[in-house]
């Protein structure tokens, strides 16, 4: 699943688990999905920070962390 499908199942999930009307039972199973799609994220995150300062380390031939 790309980035970008994790964030917006992230969404889809916060949005269901706003509803007034939503089982707790499905409230939990929602909200394990999102920690454990969270985490999917966040690796992918530091995975593109790590290679970010990779390529500016290269380009410049000294590491510098920029934002």
């Amino acid at each position: 699943m790309t980035f970008e499908k994790t964030l917006a199942r992230l969404e889809a999930i916060a949005t269901q688990l706003d509803r007034d009307d939503l089982p707790l039972e499905d409230a939990l199973k929602l909200f394990e999905e999102g920690i454990a799609k969270l985490r999917q994220a966040t690796e992918v995150l530091a995975d593109a920070e790590g290679k970010v300062r990779t390529l500016i380390e290269q380009a410049e031939g000294v590491f510098e962390a920029k934002e």
